[in-house]
């Protein structure tokens, strides 16, 4: 993991700031001010790690829609889309890929803009392109 964070690091440039939150993102989000434009890389990455730290899932989720809505930055949230394959024979599997379509349902509700990207294409699913 630590490998991948390094090589988006150094792909994404000196001005990018890069801030590693693996569970805290709502108190993140609540430092940034009009200026800033937050890219959380992933909220799948954020979701899987709540699932294994034990937390109330639906007590995340709120506290994270909450600083999205609350925060005076502009943000882009990168999802991943895990509900297009087989149904896991896994109970953690089948719950992880429950609680990731919950929280891209969510989050979609409350964007302005929602793309797809699929094999490299994107699809605008709301809003408009500015």
């Amino acid at each position: 993991m630590q490998a991948k964070i390094d090589r988006h690091i150094l792909q994404r440039g000196a001005g990018w700031h890069t801030v590693e939150t693996p569970l805290e993102l709502a108190d993140t989000l609540s430092e940034l001010t009009v200026d800033d434009v937050c890219l959380i890389d992933c909220a799948t990455m954020w979701l899987s790690n709540h699932l294994l730290a034990e937390s109330d899932l639906a007590l995340a989720q709120d506290r994270l829609l909450g600083a999205i809505a609350d925060t005076a930055a502009s943000v882009v949230v990168v999802s991943n889309e895990v509900g297009h394959g087989i149904v896991p024979e896994n109970a953690l599997a089948r719950q992880f890929r429950e609680a990731q379509g919950r929280l891209n349902i969510a989050l979609a509700a409350k964007a302005d803009l929602v793309i797809s990207v699929t094999v490299g294409l994107p699809h605008v699913l709301k809003g408009q392109l500015p």
